[in-house]
Parts: C-alpha cells; structure tokens; sequence
C-alpha cells in the first residue's frame, strides 16, 4: 500500500479528477485516483486535523467524525456551490468541511449542546474565510419533512452522515488518584427514546431508514449519501452496523453503489500506524489475555448509495419557520 495525499484539496477544474494536488513539506504528492475505494484519512490524529479549524468545546461530543472523512466526501462527491446535508450533523463536521471547499450545507440536530457548538464552528468557520453558507436546525431527523423548507426538495447534492454506536462510547478520559476516569462519553444525561443512541439495533435501523427516506426526498437526481459505520461487539458478539445502514438505505428508495474504507490509520511506509483511544487498547488487550483474537480498528466503512436518477422530482412538505440557510 502506498501513501497518498490526505484530503481536503482544493477542486481545481484543470485537473482529471476535478482536485488540485496539494504540496506538503515542500513535496508534491499525487491526489487519488476518482474512485479509490481506500480513503488515507487519516494522516493526521483527529486533534490535529481539528485544531484551530474547530471551537474548543468541539472535542466534548462523544462520537466525532473525523473532518477529512467529510471532506474526501464532499470533494469526491459535488462540485463549488451544491448543496449539502447532515441529517446527524452533532458539532457540524460536514457543514464546516463543505463551507470550507465552496459549498452550501444544512444540518439537523437533536440535542442543543451541540447544535450550538455547530453553530460556533460555522461562525468560526466564516471568520477562518469560508465562502459556503450553512445552518443548523434543531430537531430529530426522523422527521425531516416537519423541519425543513420545502423548497429544498430535490435541492441536496449530497448527504454525509453517520449513525450513533449506542448510548455510551470511549468518550475522553482523565488520569486520576483511583485510575483513568471517562468523561464527555454518553449522548445525553438521561433515557432519551427521542435519540437514536437508545435504542436497540432494530429500533436504530428502523430510525435511520426513515431519516435516509427523508434525505432521499431531498436529494436531487442522481445525488449522493455517503454514511460511514463500523460494527462493534456487545458482550462479545459481533453487531454488524454497516449490514443494517445498508437495508435501511434500500428500505428509503436508495441505491447502493459503494463500499469504501475510510482510514481511522495512518499509512508509513506501506504499513498502517493505529491510532487507537485509550479503551480500544484496553478492550483489546483483555479480549487477546482471555484467548479472544481482537484487533484494533484501522477504519470505518463507508456505504455509499445514489438516489435513482429516474426518480421524479421530490414531495414538498411544509416549511416551518426560521429553517433557512444563512
């Protein structure tokens, strides 16, 4: 495996692919080819990639997608000026990366906390030089055609988003007097049935199936989901996340085209550098002391599917008050 340029890239209409290649420490790397299915994003940590380009109070939310993720997407996926969502935008990932390359984006988010820390990263963004337009609106994604306009029906160029793992994740952690303490790892601080974090697999499946039917009302002909998902193990049984995105994604009149890997690992030198949280080594090493052969998680899928180009215009539905892009 070779090493290749991490995205984001500006779009360059010169080029093949529609991306510039980018100089880094003073040499020219070769962008990926269109198509690639193995996405190097993660050349840089998640704390690097973040710093400075996002709020400070960014790092609390306990499930964050890392921003080259969302930018290969929005670079692979549509061009300077289209329109793009996040169903499950938490502290606007999506939204940041698109405003950064040109584009315009509209996110939905359940929980306050951290639609306003999205709110903080957009603004940081526009300070930064951002050119898009985004806004987030509050609310549960279930029920996008009660929360946002109907003029954007068949508007959205493309959808990135990503599920939620369940209630609690590794979150961060705090070195103590009695031992390493978590914190800043669970959704909200109660039984919340409104999120899908508290629901069982079914339950989450059936979730997203109809938030993905929303987005494909939205989408324009042709246009583009992308939802990143990995399985996890419960009670050591392997729950397979990505099989369930994949039948919710075809229940919502979607088409799956690809399946990618998006890097959660560095590549050195042909070989791949984990960047494991302090509970995966954890977790892995028990599982490997009770003869359980885990390893550490390099990547993430990614299921892509496409809205039909066939497909007629989307239904309106009704346009309530204050959802605007701003």
């Amino acid at each position: 495996m070779s090493a290749v340029a991490e995205y984001p890239v500006p779009r360059d209409p010169h080029q093949p692919n529609g991306d510039a290649v980018p100089e880094r420490d003073g040499q020219r790397h070769t962008a990926p080819p269109e198509g690639l299915s193995v996405w190097a994003t993660a050349q840089r940590t998640g704390p690097v990639q973040r710093r400075g380009r996002y709020v400070p109070e960014s790092v609390k939310h306990p499930a964050r997608m890392l921003p080259a993720i969302a930018a290969h997407a929005v670079h692979a996926y549509t061009r300077p000026g289209d329109l793009v969502l996040d169903p499950m935008c938490g502290i606007g990932t999506t939204l940041v990366e698109a405003i950064h390359a040109g584009r315009d984006a509209i996110g939905v988010e359940y929980e306050p906390r951290w639609s306003n820390i999205a709110d903080a990263n957009i603004t940081h963004a526009h300070h930064q030089g951002a050119t898009g337009r985004a806004s987030v609106v509050r609310g549960d994604a279930t029920r996008l055609s009660a929360l946002l306009p109907a003029a954007l029906a068949g508007q959205v160029a493309l959808v990135v988003t990503s599920p939620p793992y369940g209630p609690t994740v590794h979150g961060l952690v705090r070195p103590g007097e009695h031992g390493v303490a978590k914190f800043d790892n669970a959704y909200n601080d109660g039984y919340d049935r409104g999120n899908l974090a508290y629901r069982d697999l079914t339950g989450l499946a059936d979730g997203f199936a109809q938030i993905l039917a929303g987005c494909a009302v939205l989408l324009r002909p042709g246009g583009t989901v992308v939802v990143t998902a990995r399985p996890w193990r419960k009670h050591g049984q392997l729950v397979d996340l990505p099989s369930a995105v994949i039948a919710a994604g075809v229940r919502a009149g979607l088409t799956p085209t690809e399946r990618c890997v998006a890097l959660l690992a560095a590549v050195r030198d042909g070989h791949l550098v984990a960047r494991p949280s302090f509970f995966q080594l954890q977790a892995v090493r028990k599982a490997r002391a009770g003869g359980t052969p885990l390893h550490l998680i390099t990547h993430e899928d990614v299921l892509i599917f496409r809205r039909p180009p066939g497909d007629p215009p989307g239904s309106a539905f009704p346009t309530p008050e204050g959802a605007v892009i701003a």
